[in-house]
């Protein structure tokens, strides 16, 4: 039998958990983030419980069991690629995808480097750069041209082991966004986002002998198939649709969180006033932002 595939799912029973709601989604500052980097009404995370012993090594036959458990099934929440609404899987899983995502970072600091080689000016904003593509993102600025440009010249400041940590990942959706995304002149609003995201779906605890904080998260990146192939997180691939499952074995919760790359729903039912993405406008307004080294741009996650 293949790695992913039915069998002996080891017994894991789960239960869906309403009442836990994400912080990092929902407050007023980050929706209006979401809503101008056209991620708003795509992306969500979702929380479940679990009743058996966690074991990584097992991670296969925990998702399988996942997507085949009765209470997961009309409760998980994904995009439909026809309607654009939000529907529940309504087919069944034959195999699964579970690919380990690092989740080692606990500092901000991570990003102090795009400072250090003058992607970002000290005062947050983003160096720019001649426009180009890189199918299907412009890139008009040197963050962008770190995170897609692999022939850049700054592009190796982040390893490839950098470039896996699940901080990095959700940095990387964030400044991508999505179909319609208006990119940041600045760097701060990526940051305190991903430092949300970050805080409020990875688990942690102080280790009892060295007394330091340590994750105690399992991260995944998941993709399930029915009969007629890819059936989640969605049916057309993307680099910016995606579902990361992150277990916390202590307290036995799963979170998921799920985007699916699109238009915002709202751009098809109300008109808005067109606003040139930032990549393009040739006159810049200056902001008063924090500058490197500010507690509000980079600090410990945990702190």
């Amino acid at each position: 039998m293949a790695a992913g595939e039915p069998g002996d799912l080891g017994g894991y029973y789960f239960r869906f958990l309403p009442q836990k709601t994400f912080q990092c989604l929902s407050t007023p500052e980050t929706t209006s983030r979401l809503r101008q980097w056209s991620m708003l009404g795509r992306v969500t995370a979702q929380a479940f419980g679990f009743d058996q012993t966690f074991q990584a090594y097992r991670k296969d036959d925990f998702v399988m069991a996942f997507f085949k458990d009765p209470n997961v099934i009309p409760n998980l929440k994904l995009l439909s690629d026809s309607s654009g609404q939000w529907i529940t899987l309504g087919t069944e899983v034959k195999k699964i995808e579970a690919i380990n995502v690092p989740c080692t970072q606990l500092s901000m600091s991570f990003f102090n480097r795009l400072y250090d080689e003058d992607v970002v000016r000290d005062n947050g904003h983003i160096v720019k750069c001649l426009d180009s593509f890189c199918d299907p993102f412009p890139v008009s600025d040197e963050l962008r041209k770190v995170l897609l440009v692999e022939d850049s010249e700054k592009y190796d400041i982040f390893s490839q082991p950098d470039r896996e940590e699940f901080l990095f990942c959700l940095f990387k959706h964030l400044c991508l966004g999505g179909a319609l995304c208006q990119y940041e002149d600045v760097l701060p609003p990526y940051l305190q986002t991903t430092k949300l995201l970050y805080k409020d779906l990875v688990s942690v605890r102080k280790n009892p002998q060295t007394k330091k904080i340590q994750i105690t998260s399992s991260v995944f990146k998941v993709t399930a198939y029915d009969s007629a192939g890819v059936c989640y997180p969605s049916t057309k691939s993307h680099e910016q649709t995606f579902s990361y499952f992150i277990v916390d074995p202590i307290k036995r919760h799963v979170h998921v969180l799920y985007h699916s790359y699109g238009k915002h729903l709202l751009c098809k039912l109300i008109p808005v006033k067109y606003r040139e993405p930032a990549w393009s406008r040739r006159k810049r307004i200056p902001r008063c932002l924090p500058v490197r080294g500010s507690g509000a741009v980079i600090s410990s996650i945990k702190k």
